[in-house]
This record gives structure tokens, C-alpha cells and sequence, in this order.
């Protein structure tokens, strides 16, 4: 099979799929192809729909052409869903990927055939091409072309699956990506120069699941985790490089010490761009056991955007730095057509001794798991921030939602993070970020290589947080949460832990426990068994502004 995230070594998109039907949609050999060019007189290696095209004598091709027609309703009587169609063909119409059929067949025989596929739907697909359109029949491009207008999408976005070396000539002619599904992985016979060679449907899924356009919010974490596992580690001072669950680099620069850096985009809350730029990048040096000292800002402003506005922006970002004792010593700012609102993207770089950096492979069997504060600290104030008329109208008060706007000043972890180090038994620090709780616990274990267990009701949500989430239809613990900090620590520290970051203001709560090795969570509702939530996207994303 053929790299899945490139078409020929090029980067490629899928917005719609035509599928052939005979060997594609459906197993193959449901008609027997030998027996039928026998019947009707057309020799093994020419087409049958070009066979009879040449036929001069209209009696004599009606004739004909009925013995095929015969043969196709046989077949489509007896035959089946092929291995994985069904499973394709839900996948893409959940995801709203439009689909077409393009076949040689006639409409007679699909409608035949469909009656008989149970498990895949015909109303799946928005247009369906036989051969009794007047238009010339696969290899011509003719129908994939008319596909791609019906389903009003670029045809070089369409993605061509067949069998047969007709389909992919059809598809590649129109400009489509084509994709040759072998059906045999044992099979010698010569394969068509396609975009993708598959033996399956179950492989095909996998390829167009590369192209399909991704939604608002982090890369899905199966692309990442293949991006970063493609990431080479031969430089032996980099002791903790990219890969799930870690939010910053650490480097080996001296006998002693160590250099920690992070870098994140701040596409959020713009009216707090300043000290979100310098919290959220703080945060996360911040977990690896460091100490946040130097920012260095990259800043896009759209077009129009007027200098008092891009120097308050600077103005603002040098005064958060200073409040958190960090120096802005560099970047680049710049107004560009590539963004419709501010964009700023933090560095920021912090040092820490070598001997006290947390890194989260030093979790233990037995430890105890503590939440800072509650969930979706920063979702909270968000939503409240830029969706106020909406939460007002579900019910809220103007009083409440300006209560929870007020939690976007909270999104700091950098003083519990400071108690947390200052305890030995202190095993892994990590921010909840994008995906809130349910993805941040998920990444501290894979990154720590151990099982969790957490009991759902041990979980802190602030009421206000409850009632925001209620008023749009979110899940808490799918939003977003900078502010809120993991820990894991021996349980002879988690008390006098706890106790020293409640004496600094902040809530603090024992949430669970570290398990063995291994991957995935094991989580409880009041003692039975639960599921512990997972989500592709951050709630907030699915909020329109």
C-alpha cells in the first residue's frame, strides 16, 4: 500500500467520493464476465458496451444487448455488499463526505442490486450515473465530470475508486485522484497507474481519511501521533522531544541544567491576546519543572489594523511578562492578508536544574492524581466573553455571565506549578489545555506510559461553568481549560501538597490514582464501571460565532 497521506508524493484533498458499483460497492464475481462476452459475441479484450455500440444493425444489437441485460439482473439479484462497503459508506456519510455512483451498468441493475444490499443505503448517495445517460461510458471522463457538477464540488477534490483499469482511465482523464481497489492481495495481474493501490475497502477508508478536510482545533491526535513518530531523535541533547502529552522540548545544555521551551498560537479570546500569549506558553514550561524567563512574540494583524492598536497589543504582552517575571526579548510582528483578526504565537524559553526536571515517564504506580481549581477554567470565560447574548438568552443572568467572563484571569498555573516542585514526591505537572480534562488526562498518561483511574464524581466543576455549559449544550470536560493543572505525586505528599496550595488561594482536588503500565483510563461512576469521555474536537469549536 502506498504512503496514505500523499497522492504520488503530493499532498492531496477529498470532498466527495464516486464509487464504481460492480467489484466495488459490491463483491465481485457476482457476473460471470466470459460466460456474458461469450453470449453475446464479443471478443475477451474489447469492452461489451463498445462491442455492441458497433453494431450496425439495430435488431441484431437489441438482441444483444437484451443478453447482457439478462445477465446483469441475474447478477444483481444474487449479489452482496463488498467487504467494508457498508462501514465506508456510513463513515463518509457521517462525516457529510457527498458520494456518486459511476458505472456501466443499467439503472435497472443497480436498482435490482440495491434492493438486495441491506447494509449499504442507497439514498447515500446524491447521484447516481448508469449507462442509460446519454454519455460516453467509462474510460471517458464524461460521467466523473458530470458528478463532480451535480455534487457542485472541483473535480480535482473527487476521488475515483474502481476495480477495473476503465475506472481509473475515467477518473484520471476528468482530473480526479483515482483509486485502484485490487480486491486480491495475492493478485499478479497488472495494476492501472493510480493515485492509491488498496486491497481493500478497509485500506481505502484509511487513505481518504488523510484527505478529508480536518475540523477547527488540534490535529487529531492518530495524525499526530503518526507526524511526531516520523520526527527523528538522534541528537542526544534533547531529553525530551516532541510526542503526545509533552507541551515543551527540554534541552541538555550544560552538566547541570537544562534549557525548557514551548511555543503556542493564541487564536482565542482576542480582547485577552496579550495575556494569553504569555500564560499559556508560561503554563507549559512551567509543568516540566522550570521557570518561565524569556518570551519571544510573533504577532499577524490583519489589514487596517491601526499602530495604537498592534503597540497595545506589545505594550500589553511586555506588561504580562514583567507580572510573571519574564523578560519579551524578541519576535516579529507584521500586518498580513493571511489572517482576518490578531494572531499571536509565544516562545517562551525558561531554565531549571537538571536533577528537579519533571518529566511525566517518572510517574508510579500508587500515585495520587490532583486537579487545580475546576474544569474548563478557561472555556468558562470564554464562552462568556464571546458569546454573552447567547448565554443570556438560555437563561443566564447578565450578572453571571460577566462573573464567568472574570475566569479568563485565572488560566495561570505558574504558583501552584512553583508549590508543586518544591515537593519531592512530585512525580509529573500538565496543563489542561484544548480538549479539556477528558484529552489532558488521556495525554498525561501516554505520556507518562501508565493507566489512570478517576471516579467521574471526584471531578470539580464550578456551578458557573455547570450553567454555561448547560445553556449550550457542552460537556465540561470536553472544553477547554487552561488554568487548571495535573499532578501526580507519592501519596505521602498529596496531603501536605494540597494543603500548601489551598493556603495560596487556589481549590485542589485528589481526582485519582496512576496505574500500571499501559495505556487508556479506567474510570468509575459511584463504584461501577464508566466510560471516560473522549472528544475529536474541543466543545468550544462547535460554537459558530
Amino acid at each position: 500500500m502506498m504512503t496514505p497521506y500523499t497522492a504520488n508524493g503530493r499532498p492531496f484533498r477529498i470532498t466527495g467520493v464516486v464509487f464504481d458499483f460492480d467489484g466495488t460497492l459490491t463483491k465481485p464475481g457476482a457476473i460471470d464476465f466470459a460466460a456474458v462476452h461469450e453470449a453475446v459475441g464479443c471478443p475477451r479484450d474489447v469492452g461489451l458496451l463498445e462491442f455492441l455500440a458497433g453494431i450496425e444493425d439495430l435488431e441484431e444489437r437489441r438482441h444483444r444487448e437484451a443478453t447482457l441485460t439478462r445477465a446483469e439482473l441475474t447478477a444483481a439479484e444474487r449479489c452482496e455488499a463488498n467487504e467494508g462497503a457498508a462501514e465506508f459508506v456510513a463513515f463518509l456519510r457521517e462525516n457529510q463526505v457527498p458520494m456518486a455512483i459511476v458505472t456501466r451498468n443499467s439503472r435497472e441493475a443497480v436498482r435490482t442490486a440495491f434492493a438486495g444490499l441491506r447494509d449499504v443505503d442507497p439514498t447515500s448517495f446524491g447521484v447516481v450515473l448508469t449507462r442509460d445517460l446519454p454519455l460516453n461510458p467509462k474510460p471517458f471522463p464524461d460521467a466523473v465530470e458530470l458528478a463532480a457538477r451535480e455534487l457542485g464540488l472541483e473535480v480535482d477534490e473527487l476521488l475515483m475508486i474502481g476495480d477495473h483499469d476503465f475506472d481509473i482511465e475515467a477518473g484520471r482523464r476528468a482530473g480526479a485522484l483515482t483509486m485502484f481497489l485490487r480486491n486480491d492481495p495475492h493478485s499478479n495481474a497488472p495494476v492501472p497507474e493510480a493515485d492509491f493501490v488498496v486491497d481493500t475497502l478497509a485500506e481505502a477508508l484509511q487513505v481518504v481519511r488523510y484527505g478529508l478536510p480536518l475540523r477547527a482545533g488540534k490535529l487529531p491526535a492518530e495524525f499526530l501521533e503518526e507526524s511526531l513518530s516520523r520526527i527523528p531523535v538522534d541528537d542526544p541533547t534533547v531529553l525530551v522531544g516532541a510526542r503526545i502529552g509533552e507541551d515543551a522540548a527540554v534541552v541538555d545544555v550544560s552538566a547541570g541544567e537544562v534549557l525548557v521551551l514551548s511555543s503556542d498560537p493564541i487564536t482565542l479570546a482576542a480582547d485577552s491576546i496579550a495575556r494569553y500569549t504569555v500564560l499559556v506558553n508560561a503554563n507549559d514550561v512551567a509543568t516540566s519543572g522550570a521557570e518561565p524567563q524569556w518570551l519571544l512574540s510573533t504577532l499577524l494583524f490583519p489589514l487596517g489594523s491601526s499602530a495604537s492598536e498592534v503597540l497595545a497589543v506589545t505594550r500589553d504582552i511586555e506588561r504580562e511578562c514583567a507580572a510573571g517575571g519574564m523578560t519579551l526579548c524578541g519576535g516579529h510582528t507584521e500586518i498580513s492578508d493571511a489572517v482576518s483578526r490578531p494572531l499571536a504565537v509565544g516562545t517562551v524559553a525558561g531554565i531549571a536544574l537538571k536533577a528537579q526536571l519533571l518529566d511525566k515517564r517518572r510517574m508510579r504506580l500508587g500515585d495520587r492524581l490532583l486537579l487545580t481549581k475546576g474544569v474548563a477554567v478557561e472555556g468558562t470565560g470564554l464562552i462568556a466573553r464571546e458569546f454573552a447574548p447567547r448565554l443570556q438568552a438560555a437563561g443566564m443572568t447578565v450578572e453571571e455571565v460577566g462573573k464567568a467572563g472574570a475566569f479568563l484571569e485565572r488560566i495561570g498555573i505558574l504558583e501552584e506549578a512553583r508549590i508543586a516542585r518544591s515537593f519531592e514526591g512530585v512525580t509529573a505537572l500538565h496543563d489542561v489545555t484544548e480538549g479539556g480534562l477528558a484529552t489532558a488526562v488521556r495525554e498525561l498518561g501516554s505520556a507518562g506510559g501508565r493507566r489512570l483511574s478517576l471516579p467521574l464524581e471526584s471531578i470539580p466543576v464550578y456551578p458557573l461553568t455547570r450553567r454555561v455549559c448547560a445553556a449550550l449544550g457542552l460537556d465540561p470536560l470536553g472544553l477547554i481549560g487552561s488554568g487548571s493543572l495535573l499532578i501526580t505525586c507519592s501519596p505521602g505528599d498529596a496531603g501536605p501538597l494540597s494543603a500548601a496550595v489551598r493556603e495560596a488561594g487556589i481549590e485542589i482536588a485528589d481526582i485519582g490514582e496512576v496505574l500500571e503500565a499501559g495505556e487508556g483510563v479506567e474510570a468509575t461512576q459511584d463504584g461501577a464501571p464508566a466510560e471516560w469521555p473522549s472528544f475529536q474536537r474541543d466543545e468550544v469549536s462547535r460554537l459558530s460565532r
